[in-house]
């Protein structure tokens, strides 16, 4: 179950009766990263510290490109470090 003070509906393909912020961890950090308020961003950064954040944020199967480009600046990462960019660039169609 979810004690932390963030929104359930962030997790809205998610049964809340087996979900916890410990064993999905990631999957908080990307919703929040996402779609959450300032405040549910501070709630997740004091929660889990920086160095879990960034491990899991790279780690991201999805960020939108908006997300994205905030993570990289927020945490001084070049977005090509990041897993969902080289997703990205993988599937970008290139026209001659």
């Amino acid at each position: 179950m979810l004690t932390l003070p963030i929104r359930k509906e962030l997790f809205w393909d998610v049964d809340m009766n087996r979900f916890d912020e410990d064993s999905h961890a990631r999957l908080v950090v990307e919703r929040v990263f996402s779609y959450g308020t300032v405040d549910e961003f501070k709630t997740v950064w004091s929660y889990y510290g920086k160095e879990k954040i960034i491990d899991m944020i790279i780690k991201a199967g999805y960020l939108d490109k908006k997300t994205l480009s905030f993570a990289s600046w927020f945490l001084n990462i070049p977005k090509e470090k990041f897993r969902c960019y080289k997703k990205i660039q993988s599937t970008a169609v290139h026209w001659s």
